[in-house]
This record gives structure tokens, sequence and C-alpha cells, in this order.
């Protein structure tokens, strides 16, 4: 299997898919006509999802890669990564929005949620990509023979 590192305009897309969701998200709670209890919900939930998001995919990729994960840890990853979005969807079930205004949230969390897991796995794909590049790179340096 060959790794490749992700490409730069990958990466970058992920990042800039990262803060225009969030702060889509961000701004369209700071704007929100609701009471400051409401605003510090959403605010919570969505730091909530995007740490369980990336702790659920960093579970998974060391599953694949072999490293000990414990199952109550990736059983609670994947439970915190439901919970979250289960979260936000009580929450906007029973808001006060408009239709638009509930879709909105739901697509800018969504929107967040994937470019976090996505940064994750660059990162982790960057990573391999370097260790394996090193030593590669390692085994091709002679040593100069002394005599």
């Amino acid at each position: 299997m060959k790794i490749q590192a992700p490409t730069k305009p990958y990466t970058l897309a992920s990042i800039v898919a990262l803060i225009v969701g969030a702060g889509a998200y961000g701004i369209g709670l700071f704007n929100a006509d609701m009471a400051l209890n409401e605003k510090g919900y959403y605010l919570a939930i969505i730091l909530y999802g995007l740490f369980s998001m990336v702790s659920l995919q960093k579970t998974i990729r060391d599953k694949a890669e072999g490293i000990n994960t414990s199952k109550i840890y990736y059983m609670l990853s994947w439970a915190s990564a439901g919970v979250s979005v289960a979260l936000l969807v009580i929450g906007l079930i029973n808001a006060n929005l408009l239709l638009s205004e509930k879709g909105f949230y739901a697509m800018s969390y969504v929107l967040s949620l994937f470019a976090a897991i996505t940064v994750q796995k660059n990162v982790r794909d960057k990573q391999a990509f370097d260790l394996l590049d090193n030593k590669e790179s390692d085994a091709f340096i002679e040593e100069p023979i002394t005599e």
C-alpha cells in the first residue's frame, strides 16, 4: 500500500471549510435573537461536536493502523458523536426559530463536523507520509567509509 500525503489544495479546502462552517455558525449565533442561555447551549453543542468527531476519527484511525485502542473509549467516541448530533437536533426541533434558521444551523454544524474530521484525517495522513518518507530517506543515506 502506497501512502500519499494529502495535497495542499485539499488540505487548504478542508481548513477553509472548517473555518467557514464554524465561523458561519458562530456569526449566526452571535446575531441570533435568542436568550444568552440558548446561545450558550448551541455554542457548547458545536464545541462538543467538533471534539467528539475529532476523537472518533482518531480512534477509528488508530484501530485501522493497529494502534491499541480500548473498546470502551472506542464505544464512548461513537456514543459521544451521536449524542452531539442528537442534542443539536433536539435543540433545533424545540427552538423558536424560522425553518430557514434551523436549516442554517444544521448545515453549518454538519459542514463544521465534516471539515473537522477531514482536517484530522489530513493531519494523520501527513504525519504517516512524513514518517514513511523519513524512513525511506534514511535507508538511502550512505555512511562514509573510514579506513
